[in-house]
């Protein structure tokens, strides 16, 4: 019989990737991201672990919605309070926020639990083209 081994968080050897979101679909994109966060490329990969890499998003104010969803698509949220739904349109959030797409497409994607929350500290999201993580020599990600 086998056994699986299983490496120690100091024997994880964790990459830098840099994405640039201009024109990428959201999803396609948050998909992609969330698959590199978990590490599922990887050989020791495990469902519990977090064997995963960083990824760096830059222009992610040009991220790219297919059809009308650039004008229908809304983010909600509850207040607590008896009717304290709060719609915001993806249009005003793109221009206010572009971060927050991107942020809640991948968060979405991860576990919902602690893991989860740790892996998406491993996310750095730019809206712009210039980002701080150069020291980290991150590589470039297609997708």
């Amino acid at each position: 019989m086998q056994k699986t081994t299983i490496l120690k968080g100091s024997d994880i050897r964790r990459d830098w990737y840099v994405v640039d979101a201009t024109g990428k679909p959201l999803g396609r994109l948050a998909s992609k991201v969330a698959q590199v966060l978990k590490g599922k490329g990887k050989v020791g990969y495990a469902p519990f672990m977090d064997y995963g890499d960083f990824v760096v998003i830059v222009n992610a104010s040009n991220v790219s919605l297919s059809g009308k969803k650039r004008e229908m698509k809304t983010y909600w949220r509850y207040t607590g309070y008896p009717g304290g739904l709060r719609t915001t349109a993806f249009k005003d959030v793109i221009e206010k926020n572009p971060r927050f797409v991107i942020m809640h497409a991948v968060k979405g994607m991860l576990p919902h639990n602690r893991l989860g929350r740790r892996l998406l500290k491993k996310l750095k999201v730019y809206s712009g083209p210039e980002h701080p993580h150069n020291a980290q020599q991150p590589r470039a990600l297609e997708i």
